[in-house]
């Protein structure tokens, strides 16, 4: 597998976006366009209260670290964690100035409820191989913290979740290269988008009915 310079990097939180809808992400990180809902609003709250407090405390057996940076070279990635526990554990990594072994375990805010599709877990699945690469040690799980129901999902580093991280990081990759914005697909997820005003996914589907007829009428 390749390895990417940190001139090529592309944020880790565009993931979520990309597999939320792959025009959105394209008019955030490429075309540089963003507007606010109550939705991305309520997210940045319960981020920032996240990361308040300590950068770095210990509860017990775990030891919480706030904001952490990170970045991959395999995947050509970089962001930060909001939180990444350390669990202690005899299959974990020495830390300075503790005693044992322990296991990285990153934590994500987000602000809704669990999700039936994996646009949260594989932007968490990033983070982890972030830590593994950085670490040199073998992350199994992690967790998504949902603002909405006040509770975890713990979330498993299947093969199944990694090799559909790889194929989506491949696929934003060349996107970015190419400055390629990808053609609108209406959905259930457009209502809930807030750059639904700025990518008219309605009037853009209306335009491509209206030439398909336009050709049909026409052309014989």
């Amino acid at each position: 597998m390749q390895e990417y310079s940190e001139d090529n990097y592309i944020l880790i939180s565009g993931i979520q976006h990309f597999a939320f809808c792959p025009r959105q992400w394209a008019l955030i990180h490429i075309e540089d366009v963003w507007q606010d809902n109550y939705l991305t609003v309520g997210g940045n709250i319960l981020h920032n209260k996240a990361h308040d407090g300590d950068s770095f405390e210990k509860r017990g057996n775990i030891i919480i670290i706030r904001g952490l940076k990170i970045s991959s070279k395999l995947l050509g990635v970089s962001g930060q964690c909001d939180v990444v526990e350390f669990h202690k554990s005899d299959k974990g990594i020495p830390i300075n100035r503790y005693d044992g072994l322990w296991i990285p375990y990153p934590v994500e805010y987000k602000r809704g409820k669990i999700k039936i599709d994996n646009c949260d877990r594989l932007q968490l699945c990033a983070q982890a191989v972030c830590l593994e690469e950085m670490l040199g040690c073998q992350i199994n799980e992690g967790a998504l913290f949902y603002g909405e129901i006040r509770r975890r999902e713990v979330v498993n580093f299947s093969k199944e979740l990694r090799d559909e991280l790889i194929q989506i990081v491949k696929l934003m990759h060349q996107y970015f290269n190419r400055q390629h914005i990808p053609k609108v697909k209406i959905g259930k997820h457009c209502k809930s988008c807030s750059l639904k005003d700025k990518c008219l996914p309605k009037l853009l589907e209306k335009d491509k009915k209206d030439v398909r007829l336009y050709l049909e009428k026409n052309i014989q």
